[in-house]
């Protein structure tokens, strides 16, 4: 049997986080990670520009060619991870081989949602997801017969899918169950501006309807709507969402609710096992419960909190929250925290809107303390928003200064302002003092 004295299960960025903390301070132990996938760790938010072939997959690279090689990390490639036994430290594979270790890391990501609706297949020629490199050559593979598609689902992947797509030259469609496109992730005023966005480049938008079936054999042909829609494809793009990949966890007896429970720590309900990434639910500062945050800053923070616990090295992973960097068509977004919370939540929200330069700025507020925000077109100075709502800084007497596109660290009063600049390592407290 193989051992390591640290393994990884995950092949993605919490695993590079979790990797090079590792090394960054024991340069000799064992380590190894297992990834399902055959790829070197790759960028996801590249997929659908390798779709469009502006990146090939040489460029999509997260780390070098070299990077398991000048770390001394032992790759198991395109095996999956099949049994978990934590009181005896050891790890299935599907190809019968056992792995023992001394520390874990389950970094499983999330698997894609398929809805069961009759005809919705991904094993279907031309039923694809949208989630893995797999996926994207599958549909790229499919490009040159394909003249019309359909998406379903209008959150953020489905979105990407049908831009890519739409840029290929297909004919496209998008369809969401939900009355908006993202609606659980921004505001109705910024779902109006994405959905003109996309229907101004020539992408029809479905919204409150979804698939009652889908048309064709081994191949679809077309899909059904719920409001009695007909809609021809030569490619079906299923772009739900994804849910963490709790299985191993489960099936190991670990503390699983939607994703696997970690505490600040990212230990799981196992000593010496831990989680980061899409599977893990883990504290978010603003609600002060533990929740699935699947961002890729999340997942590596919360890989190299993990790995600084695995080493001893006592670490809390507390700064974490939902945030999201988007670009559709001709449209910048980014969001931040509870930014689609409003004032039947309890909470103060100020927004402006220039229709000029369609710039539009949303902030929900608490206390005169920063709890979201939404930017659009206007979106260079998110990172002093979000230190300020990190900080629990009060905004009393800049609010509405908030709104203002050249709002930036001059708009703070000269106290607070210094403080915020020492913090980011701006500058030091020397310098600060004489700003």
């Amino acid at each position: 049997m193989e051992r390591f004295d640290y393994l990884i299960i995950g092949n993605s960025v919490g695993a590079v986080g979790c990797l090079e903390t590792l090394r960054s301070f024991d340069k000799s132990s064992s380590i190894a990670v297992i990834g399902e996938e055959p790829h070197h760790v790759y960028s996801r938010a590249l997929l659908p520009y390798y779709l469009d072939h502006e990146v090939p997959v040489e460029k999509m690279l997260y780390r070098p060619v070299d990077f398991y090689e000048r770390l001394g990390v032992t790759p198991v490639l395109g095996r999956r991870a099949v049994g978990l036994d934590t009181a005896g430290h050891v790890v299935k594979l599907d190809d019968g081989r056992t792995i023992s270790y001394g520390k874990l890391l389950l970094a499983t990501g999330g698997r894609p949602i398929v809805p069961s609706i009759p005809g919705l297949d991904t094993e279907k020629e031309n039923i694809c997801n949208f989630v893995a490199l797999q996926d994207l050559q599958r549909i790229s593979r499919l490009l040159p017969s394909a003249g019309r598609a359909v998406v379903l689902g209008g959150g953020i992947i489905g979105l990407m899918a049908a831009e890519a797509l739409h840029k290929k030259g297909l004919e496209v469609g998008v369809v969401e169950l939900a009355p908006r496109v993202l609606a659980p992730v921004v505001d109705e005023f910024t779902s109006r501006l994405i959905e003109e966005a996309f229907r101004r480049s020539g992408v029809a938008i479905y919204t409150g309807t979804t698939f009652k079936e889908v048309q064709g054999g081994e191949r679809a042909t077309g899909v059904v709507l719920t409001d009695g829609t007909s809609l021809p494809c030569d490619l079906l793009v299923v772009a739900v969402g994804v849910v963490p990949r709790v299985d191993l966890a489960r099936q190991a007896g670990l503390a699983v609710n939607r994703g696997i429970l970690v505490n600040r720590q990212m230990e799981t309900s196992a000593a010496g096992v831990y989680a980061c990434g899409d599977c893990a639910e883990v504290y978010d500062f603003l609600t002060g419960n533990r929740r699935v945050l699947p961002l890729w800053p999340n997942a590596y923070a919360g890989g190299r909190v993990a790995a600084y616990n695995m080493l001893g090295m006592k670490r809390e992973y507390d700064r974490a929250t939902s945030m999201n960097a988007m670009h559709f068509f001709d449209l910048n977004i980014i969001t931040a925290g509870l930014n689609t919370a409003g004032e039947k939540d309890g909470f103060e929200v100020i927004s402006r809107f220039d229709a000029g330069s369609r710039s539009y700025r949303r902030f929900v507020l608490k206390d005169d303390r920063i709890y979201g925000f939404t930017l659009v077109t206007g979106i260079a100075r998110a990172g002093i928003f979000l230190h300020l709502m990190r900080r629990g800084c009060p905004v009393t007497y800049f609010k509405e200064k908030l709104l203002e596109e050249e709002f930036g660290y001059l708009a703070i009063p000269e106290g607070l302002r210094r403080e915020l600049l020492i913090d980011e390592g701006v500058m030091n407290e020397h310098a600060a003092a004489n700003q």
